[in-house]
């Protein structure tokens, strides 16, 4: 199982909305066929290692990350596919929240005789494949908050220079979580300062993810980084009722794919605007700007990771705070993330924070 995590991990950012799983035949002590989900959402895992094993599928077991489907989509169901190659026994890690398969693919198998056991490695499988989970049983997105400061939490001088406060390993490493995600999402301050194009670069990405923008007033022009390769890659604007017409004419124009999102206080409702994302199929989204989207995400309790970046470097306290206004009244109240895991890179140094959610079973 821990195996066709591995493979499984290979298909985030690739194949959403479809969950990114792995599959792994084992006949007498052997693997005979690897599998998971390709680009776009198919094949998915178990037909690949099928293929892969042809007859010696039969009398294999199975380690499959998450239940095998049991509807016919675009696809036939896997659960049947693995009963038509005989193999003797399945070993999934987690049940398939979709009411369209929902244990229908653990009865499917066995019905037909299978041995089935649930539950191996459930934990490492729900955190893999927590913006699947997420998207299908709350109808939002996972969104990871990614910053870069220096060492007393700030992402830019007083005049607004910020590259570079990390290094050539962070930025790749930067690179390496935009091809995990679906989408890349910055907001309108971010894409004025920095005009950036947020596709990932030198890794051999097979898709571009999503690039995002939050831009209530459509104050970004259209003749920007993101405007001008909206037509090689998509980008999604989300705006308010509020934004003036010629300027959503003119995104329009780009091939930039407009969504209007409800509007309170003179502010986007991100809530719902992560939930009209969700619709549109994203699992995963990394939001790498800036100080002001990502303090209102948190405020809402939108936010399931923080990747934080830190340089070795000191700004001082002219410099732009990592984080806007959370209006915390007391530090009882002050959000308290469970650090996940370290990582040197180079003269910099990554870490990985989960905000709980209690009852969730997906960041905690």
């Amino acid at each position: 199982m821990a195996h066709a995590l591995r493979l499984a991990a290979r298909g985030l950012g690739n194949v959403w909305p479809n969950p990114a799983v792995g599959c792994v035949l084992v006949r007498d002590g052997l693997v005979v066929g690897r599998g998971w989900t390709q680009p776009g959402g198919r094949p998915h895992a178990e037909v690949r290692a099928l293929d892969q094993a042809g007859a010696q599928a039969r009398g294999a077991t199975a380690y499959v990350t998450l239940e095998p489907c049991a509807h016919h989509g675009k696809t036939p169901p896997c659960a049947e596919a693995l009963i038509a190659a005989g193999v003797a026994r399945v070993v999934t890690a987690l049940t398939d929240p979709d009411p369209r398969v929902s244990g229908k693919g653990h009865t499917m198998l066995r019905t037909a005789g299978i041995a089935v056991s649930e539950g191996v490695m459930a934990e490492q499988a729900t955190r893999l494949n927590a913006g699947f989970l997420k998207r299908v049983t709350q109808g939002l997105p996972f969104v990871t908050v990614k910053l870069a400061t220096s060492l007393d939490g700030r992402i830019a001088t007083a005049t607004g220079e910020s590259r570079w406060i990390t290094g050539a390993e962070a930025r790749r490493k930067v690179h390496a979580l935009r091809l995990a995600h679906d989408a890349v999402m910055v907001g309108s301050g971010t894409a004025l300062a920095d005009d950036p194009d947020l596709t990932v670069r030198d890794l051999g990405a097979p898709r571009q993810p999503v690039r995002i923008l939050v831009d209530r007033a459509l104050r970004h022009a259209p003749d920007s980084r993101l405007g001008r390769s909206a037509k090689d890659h998509p980008v999604w604007v989300l705006h308010g009722a509020s934004a003036p017409d010629p300027a959503r004419r003119a995104w329009d124009k780009t091939g930039a794919e407009l969504i209007a999102v409800p509007e309170t206080d003179g502010r986007l409702d991100l809530a719902a605007a992560l939930r009209s994302l969700a619709g549109r199929g994203l699992t995963r989204i990394l939001n790498e700007g800036g100080s002001t989207l990502a303090a209102a995400l948190i405020r809402a309790g939108l936010v399931d990771d923080l990747a934080l970046f830190s340089g070795g470097v000191l700004i001082g306290a002219e410099g732009h705070p990592a984080l806007g206004d959370l209006r915390l009244a007391a530090l009882a109240d002050a959000p308290r993330p469970i650090l996940r895991q370290t990582e040197r890179l180079g003269p910099d140094l990554y870490s990985l924070w989960s905000f709980a959610r209690p009852g969730s079973g997906i960041s905690s």
